[in-house]
């Protein structure tokens, strides 16, 4: 029996190349390789590079394609899959909550070309809105989950989902957690197969889910996943790896790496799929040790299934149901289960990092936006976007944020409970797109009395500046029609419209103002580009007349980073400077200084 070192090293030495992936670059190359003729995604960290990938692979080879959200994304992969060819669709967790709906009713259909989905969960929060464990989602809808645990096995476990989609005749997920996604190691990677079109499968009993057809479909998934399991609990992706028998380790996935790294000797049941389990696989390694233990990030899934075998296991007694695993958290639950000593420790001090609060960038275009916010006094439902740091200090600007497009709706709910403040709905443009039209259009069918801030920076910005049907360009930077969002506004209803220039303190307020006054739904456009994305933007960097700064504190409320305390003090008060390097020139500071001591600098003459 090979060891894993001894495996990775024999599929290399049979491999065209080897290079350096991230797992999401890897998955992105598996997919190509298995010959994906369609991909969809909706950008969300930290699955968004899978497709920013795929769109360098050559167009003759593959169709990959931004969507406006997850559901219209995996509706896209199985229109592809009906007609007979491999599709891929990419989201983050939270994603799938959107596409859920869909995806219930593919487990039924099934597949006729290979379909896959990729979802990245995001263990430890570092950029979403929980710690959802979508392995739940694959037991819920009887659908298999690979788990890769590395950028070889994510290249690798990508190109098998094709297989076993195709010959299950099931969609299959692919798991991965923010540390597979972003981590890089070396992948031997190969040739592009051209799978032929299988056609398109004429077949209402299996395409159309009417309920007779669900019935007898129902029963079809059923007799799936009892071969699933005979199948997974076989398969190569699942290693009993042999050690000491006083206990054994099930896990799957980046945990596999950690339970090695902290027990190099352990007898190890590495799971390459947590879903569905094979009972006799888990029976017979619970037998061979005197403990069980599993290891697995966020919910006890594996953990349930061998405890419903009737086996004493133990799990989330000593490893935590929230946060991201590591070696540390591993040893320290090795430990309080006896397996490892405690470790010898010393008497020293290390003092705690400083923490840096999340900030909006220097000149953000949202800034001004938070700011005629907070001067109205208003309720405010936030949504999910780089705004969203608009609840910190020092805009807290923000009262609710729940998901993508919840805003609008919140806010209607607000008006029509009887909330005495001004209601002000915030949502970014690309969010607006994926899930606020729908909200928008109820708003204005039950006349809710709110004014929405719509926050146009032309770019979906939060994920790294992706393009959206309101940019005007595809995934691949070519031209596309592009959104009129006044328009588009005005056709769902809304009669009081308007666009302002963000940089526009006074003309920011002032309208807001005159939305809020408003009886009725209004819609207020605010309207300029990410200092950052798609290049940074970079205007000439202001400068505070130090003498004439009365350290009034101002400009310190708008959060900005280049703005920063200088040494020299006034009235028992840190006067302000501006740090150049990080300026871009917006001017927003010079704006509400009260004593007009922030200037651009005049030019230097030769």
């Amino acid at each position: 029996m090979h060891t894993p070192w001894q495996a990775a090293q024999s599929l290399k030495s049979d491999a065209k190349e080897l290079r350096p992936l991230t797992g999401n670059e890897a998955i992105a190359r598996g997919a190509w390789e298995a010959g994906v003729r369609v991909a969809a995604a909706y950008p969300g960290t930290p699955s968004t590079e899978i497709l920013e990938n795929l769109a360098t692979y050559p167009a003759e080879d593959i169709h990959a394609q931004w969507s406006t959200n997850e559901k219209v994304a995996l509706d896209v992969a199985m229109g592809a899959s009906f007609t007979g060819q491999r599709a891929l669709c990419a989201m983050k967790h939270v994603g799938l909550n959107v596409a859920a709906d869909a995806f219930m009713s593919l487990a039924y259909i099934g597949v006729n070309g290979g379909l896959v989905l990729v979802v990245c969960d995001d263990p430890g929060i570092h950029s979403s809105q929980n710690e959802q464990d979508s392995r739940i989602y694959g037991m819920l809808a009887t659908v298999p989950v690979l788990e890769p645990s590395d950028a070889q096995e994510a290249y690798d476990f990508t190109k098998l989902a094709f297989e076993i989609s195709e010959q299950f005749d099931t969609p299959v997920i692919v798991r991965s957690t923010t540390r597979l996604s972003h981590t890089r190691s070396p992948v031997a990677v190969g040739l592009r197969v051209d799978v032929p079109s299988r056609g398109f499968l004429d077949k209402p009993s299996k395409n159309v889910m009417i309920p007779a057809h669900a019935r007898a479909r129902h029963n079809v998934v059923l007799e799936r996943e009892a071969r699933l399991k005979d199948y997974l609990g076989a398969a190569p992706i699942t290693r009993w790896e042999r050690g000491d028998a006083s206990f054994g380790i099930v896990t799957a996935g980046t945990c596999y790496p950690y339970v090695r790294e902290v027990l190099p000797t352990a007898s190890v049941l590495k799971l390459g799929a947590s879903w569905p389990l094979s009972g006799q696989l888990l029976r017979e390694f619970c037998a061979s040790v005197n403990r069980v233990f599993v290891v697995e990030e966020l919910e006890p899934v594996i953990e349930k299934e061998i405890a419903a075998l009737g086996f004493a296991v133990e799990g989330k007694k000593f490893f935590p149901r929230a946060g991201e695993f590591s070696p540390e958290v591993l040893r320290a639950g090795f430990v309080q289960a006896g397996i490892l000593p405690a470790p010898v420790t010393h008497n020293s001090w290390t003092p705690d990092m400083m923490p840096r609060p999340p900030v909006l960038c220097a000149g953000c275009p949202h800034t001004s936006s938070f700011m005629a916010v907070r001067a109205s006094g208003a309720r405010v439902a936030g949504d999910i976007g780089c705004y969203t740091l608009a609840c910190l200090d020092p805009l807290r600007g923000i009262d609710t944020t729940v998901a993508m497009g919840s805003s609008i709706g919140n806010a209607i709910g607000m008006a029509k409970a009887g909330e005495t403040k001004p209601i002000v709905a915030t949502i970014g443009d690309s969010t607006f797109l994926h899930a606020g039209i729908p909200a928008l259009i109820d708003a204005v069918y039950n006349q809710a009395n709110i004014a929405v801030m719509l926050l146009d920076n032309h770019i979906t910005a939060m994920t790294g500046g992706q393009e959206h049907p309101g940019t005007g360009k595809t995934l691949r930077g070519e031209p596309a029609p592009q959104i009129n969002y006044e328009a588009l506004i005005r056709a769902c209803g809304v009669q009081w419209v308007k666009t302002v220039d963000s940089y526009d303190l006074a003309a920011t307020h002032q309208a807001l103002r005159e939305a809020i006054n408003y009886r009725g739904v209004a819609v207020l456009i605010s309207n300029r580009p990410c200092v950052l994305d798609p290049v940074k933007i970079k205007g000439p960097a202001l400068q505070v007349i130090t003498s004439q700064c009365t350290a009034c504190q101002s400009c310190m409320n708008l959060g900005c980073p280049a703005l920063t305390w200088s040494d020299e003090w006034f009235e028992g008060r840190h006067r302000v400077k501006i740090d150049p390097a990080l300026c871009i020139g917006c001017t927003l500071c010079a704006q509400v200084c009260t004593i007009d001591c922030i200037k651009i600098p005049a030019p230097v003459t030769p």
